[in-house]
């Protein structure tokens, strides 16, 4: 089958709310810094009504669709699939996919759109609190496997395992990837997704996954291994590609080259971050880049951590049009 789009990604459509706190704050949220926690309705409003005074930015996001615009800026055709609500939240979500070109295959469901609050902290650290809304209302009978079957990747993170009626979309659209020779990338995505579904993730490693890509906390986790380079050597015996990112240290690639193994490093580029959110989604972006344009395994290690490099310098996932023009340029040119 001719592949017609080059990523199709199933992720959770969410509305960003970005505000700044401190150390003490995030403490007597009783928040654990740096990880993405779920909630509910009711944990969401009271964690808003604490920031309420505090300036606040708005994005559409969600970790998966933040990969998703950002390919498109790059010029990498996708497509996103998730479930919305009906809603204003949910109408300003399919606009906002139009206008960075992604193609809308977003489901709407009676219910509110998901929400993530994002706190930084003075370090650039950043700590989520997700309201999921409809999100995990996505379905078995949502899967598009047409569009799974017409694309070269199928992507999603760790972050769709957290509901039985998401897994089971996802087991769905992996068995159409491998029936029609889609390449499956698996992005962890969260440690504490790690620790409630290791046996299922290392089961989709070994029986989906054509590439994972994970940190260092994750992957120590999924293996009892602290040693990155290590870890994406074992990671890369249960698919083919695996990248092992570790914070400003850079990444560690490994991968099978005619039957041999190989290892490459990342570094990781010396900049001023600002806000850490979306450098994972970018990433994951600039990797897929890679894949899809068939850069080698070292130089796309080094497009995605340039990539995220370049997001952390900005507040907020996704880079206006002259940045993503600067960024492309830069690639096009080596200048990475």
């Amino acid at each position: 089958m001719s592949k017609s789009i080059d990523v199709y990604g199933i992720g959770n459509p969410l509305i960003d709310v970005l505000a700044r706190v401190d150390d003490e704050e995030l403490e007597e949220l009783e928040l654990t810094k740096g990880t993405m926690q779920l909630i509910d309705t009711e944990r969401g409003n009271y964690v808003l009504s604490r920031i309420s005074d505090r300036e606040k930015t708005y994005s559409c996001g969600g970790s998966a669709p933040n990969t998703m615009i950002t390919l498109s800026s790059l010029g990498i055709s996708n497509a996103l699939a998730g479930m919305i609500g009906d809603d204003e939240l949910g109408e300003i979500y399919q606009k906002r996919l139009q206008e960075q070109k992604v193609i809308s295959d977003l489901k709407i469901h009676q219910g509110d759109t998901g929400s993530c609050i994002v706190l930084i902290t003075k370090d650039h650290e950043r700590t989520m609190s997700t309201r999921l809304g409809v999100c995990q209302n996505f379905s078995v009978k949502q899967v598009n496997h047409q569009k799974i079957a017409q694309a070269k990747y199928l992507y999603f993170t760790g972050y769709m395992w957290d509901t039985d009626s998401q897994k089971e979309a996802l087991q769905a659209a992996m068995d159409t990837a491998k029936k029609s020779d889609t390449k499956v990338v698996f992005d962890v995505a969260d440690p504490f997704a790690v620790e409630r579904h290791r046996d299922d993730f290392l089961r989709l490693l070994k029986e989906y996954a054509d590439v994972v890509l994970a940190n260092r906390d994750e992957a120590k986790i999924l293996l009892g291994c602290n040693d990155v380079a290590k870890a994406a050597k074992e990671l890369s015996e249960y698919c083919n590609i695996a990248a092992v990112k570790n914070g400003a240290s850079g990444s560690c690639i490994a991968y099978h080259n005619k039957h041999k193994q190989e290892c490459v490093t990342a570094k990781a580029y010396p900049i001023e971050a600002v806000d850490s959110t979306g450098a994972g989604d970018n990433y994951a972006a600039g990797f897929l880049y890679g894949l899809v344009k068939g850069f080698s395994i070292a130089d796309t290690g080094k497009i995605a951590s340039y990539v995220a490099a370049q997001i952390v310098q900005q507040t907020g996932a996704q880079f206006d049009q002259q940045n993503s023009k600067e960024l492309l340029d830069n690639i096009n040119q080596g200048s990475f």
